[in-house]
């Protein structure tokens, strides 16, 4: 039997992601709750020091992207990609929009660089925030309005690699008092996502780490 260890926290998004998808395809895993990316320990996991890791029967894997696709290889079904390679390309496009294009430029090291180095208040850092997210979600707003079929979800009428980027996107935006209504289909989709189990299972405030009121 496979061993797979995530090594995240509560409100790493990338490490959502991973968690949506391991939900996703009905896989056990290990969370293993890591307080701080300084950490000795961890660097001794992942060199790079972010989050997540995962490691499978001893070997570790960085990045979520590269998890999921590896997941994806690992166990095929049921898959987070549709059959039609089109649709296929389309869905690592839009998964690619979330974690190459907006998440890296947004994450806490960088927006922390703006405030301590870069001497940005937190207006400015906001500011910042929600432009690139503006542009990265119009333009997946606009990818999914010119889809020849309406599906459920992004591109099928069940969730995948798409949706297990999207979801915590949105959890960021709303974390960050972002205005999204100019996005209703990706609002319908992650409302969809929402009020299924894979989902609420890997939401921040459930996982082992989320500090107690």
């Amino acid at each position: 039997m496979t061993m797979l260890r995530l090594y995240t926290r509560y409100q790493n998004s990338a490490g959502q992601r991973v968690r949506i998808v391991l939900n996703l395809k009905g896989l056990q895993y290990e969370y293993v709750a890591i307080p701080s990316l300084s950490s000795p320990d961890y660097r001794k996991i992942n060199p790079q020091g972010l989050m997540p890791a995962l490691e499978i029967d001893g070997c570790v894997v960085t990045q979520s992207m590269a998890i999921m696709e590896l997941l994806e290889e690992l166990f095929p079904e049921p898959s987070i990609l549709p059959t039609d390679p089109v649709l296929k390309a389309n869905v690592r496009a839009f998964a690619n929009v979330i974690t190459s294009d907006l998440h890296p430029i947004n994450n806490n090291r960088i927006r922390r660089y703006l405030g301590d180095v870069l001497k940005a208040d937190e207006t400015e850092i906001r500011m910042w925030y929600r432009h690139w997210l503006s542009e990265a979600l119009t333009s997946l707003e606009l990818q999914l309005s010119r889809q020849p079929t309406r599906f459920q979800f992004c591109f099928a009428d069940r969730p995948g690699l798409a949706e297990a980027c999207l979801v915590p996107q949105m959890d960021n935006a709303r974390r960050f008092e972002c205005d999204l209504s100019a996005y209703p289909r990706l609002l319908a989709v992650d409302s969809e996502c929402r009020k299924l189990n894979e989902f609420i299972r890997a939401a921040p405030q459930v996982q082992s780490d989320y500090p107690s009121l």
